[in-house]
């Protein structure tokens, strides 16, 4: 290679360089004039309005189980936390007054027994004596009609006196008998009620539940539940825990929107689990104090992993809606009563479009008017951002909002 061929390679790669050192920057100028920005495709979808509340459990049913008659615990089978089936023996009393009650009472029943017998015996005796009577009377009457003059009329007048007295002799047994039927009818009826009160010393669950207190030991005296409330002690605490009622106050503002058999998210943060239930029912008034209204969801805890006094917080759907246009939350600009968001059209400019949305979710919006799918819109920071600008949009994939929605 001679010296001109040399020359002229380092001229032209001189010159290649300075030429790429000139395009360069015009490169960089361009990208730093259209600034990169998330965005988000509008599509359509579900979307459902969800009222998030803490609420507590309580048992389904709860009581205090008390003795119907005083009496001395002879033995209780029961503990805390002994789980019982419906109509289980809980304790059993002893009444010593009732036992000689029952020997009473059965001494008058059969005392009551034989006041019947001797009664229905003496109306079959003047029953004898009055058709004995009414026999005479009758024969003598005959007698006379057929020979008038044969028989004395004062013997006609004694025959007749006779049987008219031993027919009131048979009322008046009868009436006897009756009198005895009834004595013993109430001999009976008072031994009924004795048993019925000696079998109140076997005492009973009244359903299935679990046993959360235990008041009395053996030989503890129990009063009657029917007497003053503050001396009659309960034997145990009752409670229904296979089903559970959680206890919800919703505000005034959502009333309006409570509906019996609507679905309830329950999540209980002490066993990190989410539940399922279903609206039960509602009080339809509010406290008057805290401006809210009782609502209840039975909750199905057939395992008693949940504990009556537990905190939870119950999701409810209070709206829903299907294959509506919607939007993330993050789009949505308030301002001055006016709804906008950042659109970003397909040459890359920015447009301010007014929106009107309707139900709303934590992270997503129906748009019912103003937007269409497959629109961009801006999700990120739109501080050093206006209309009219140019922007490279960068598409994000869209937040599931399961928890969101239900």
């Amino acid at each position: 290679m001679n010296r001109m061929t040399m020359i002229g390679v380092v001229v032209g790669a001189a010159v290649a360089a300075g030429t790429g050192a000139c395009t360069r920057p015009r490169a960089a100028t361009e990208t730093t004039e259209r600034p990169s920005v998330s965005v988000a495709k509008i599509v359509r979808g579900d979307l459902a309005q969800t009222l998030t509340l803490a609420a507590e459990f309580r048992p389904f049913q709860e009581i205090e189980v008390h003795a119907k008659v005083a009496g001395y615990v002879k033995s209780i089978n029961v503990d805390v936390g002994d789980r019982v089936s419906a109509g289980q023996l809980l304790a059993v009393l002893e009444m010593p007054e009732l036992q000689n009650d029952m020997v009473t009472d059965e001494a008058s029943v059969r005392r009551s027994i034989e006041e019947v017998n001797r009664a229905q015996a003496d109306l079959a005796r003047t029953e004898s004596v009055h058709e004995v009577a009414h026999l005479g009377s009758t024969r003598l009457a005959a007698v006379m009609k057929q020979r008038p003059n044969l028989v004395a009329q004062q013997d006609i007048d004694e025959a007749q006196g006779r049987d008219r007295i031993a027919e009131a002799q048979v009322a008046t047994a009868r009436a006897a008998v009756a009198a005895a039927q009834e004595q013993l009818a109430m001999a009976r009826a008072g031994q009924n009620k004795t048993k019925t009160l000696f079998a109140y010393a076997r005492i009973t669950a009244p359903f299935a539940g679990v046993i959360t207190h235990r008041y009395a030991d053996t030989g503890a005296m129990i009063q009657a539940g029917t007497s003053s409330q503050s001396q009659a002690m309960p034997v145990v605490r009752l409670s229904q825990n296979t089903m559970l009622r959680l206890i919800i106050q919703v505000p005034e503002s959502a009333v309006s929107r409570i509906h019996v058999g609507a679905p309830v998210d329950v999540k209980v943060q002490a066993l990190d689990r989410t539940f399922q239930g279903k609206v039960a029912r509602f009080a339809e008034k509010l406290n008057l104090d805290t401006r809210t209204m009782e609502t209840e969801v039975d909750v199905a805890n057939p395992k008693l992993e949940l504990v009556p006094g537990m905190y939870a917080y119950a999701s409810i759907t209070t709206d829903e809606t299907s294959g509506v246009v919607v939007a993330p939350v993050q789009a949505v600009d308030r301002k001055d009563d006016m709804t906008t968001v950042l659109v970003v059209g397909r040459d890359g400019t920015l447009e301010t479009r007014s929106i009107t949305v309707g139900l709303e979710a934590p992270d997503r919006v129906e748009v019912r008017r103003g937007l269409s799918p497959d629109d961009l819109v801006v999700i990120g920071s739109r501080a050093q951002l206006k209309a009219g600008s140019v922007v490279t949009p960068k598409v994000m994939e869209p937040r599931v909002a399961t928890e969101g929605a239900r």
